[in-house]
């Protein structure tokens, strides 16, 4: 904020919802002056709870572990960088996809907030 941003009015900051990322962070981490005059400068733009890109990262992640390295031990780096090349080539290969089990329509009623409001 007071680097490369020091001249915006206004930063969007797009965070997950992790139980930190709030207003109240800044007052623990910056004393008050300096965290109200952070603040006043943020807007919040949070990700979905459910369904966000997040989500899929934390999904894969998950994969990854239970399917490729889980108990195993790799005695050099190569090992397991070769491992895990192979089950993402698989994973990529296989294309499964995330079936969020929600039709456009909906997803448009129920996340219109996190929409960015279009003024012509």
């Amino acid at each position: 904020m007071e680097g490369r941003y020091r001249k915006c009015p206004v930063v969007t900051l797009v965070c997950d919802n992790l139980n930190t990322h709030t207003i109240g962070a800044f007052y623990e981490a910056f004393r008050p002056a300096r965290a109200r005059a952070v603040v006043r400068r943020l807007r919040f733009c949070h990700t979905p709870k459910h369904g966000s890109w997040l989500n899929i990262a934390e999904n894969e992640l998950s994969s990854l572990t239970r399917q490729c390295v889980s108990g195993r031990r790799f005695g050099v780096m190569e090992t397991l960088q070769s491992e895990i090349a192979a089950w993402s080539n698989d994973v990529n290969n296989t294309q499964r996809g995330v079936d969020w089990q929600m039709k456009v329509k909906d997803a448009r009623g129920k996340l219109k907030s996190l929409y960015p409001k279009i003024r012509l």
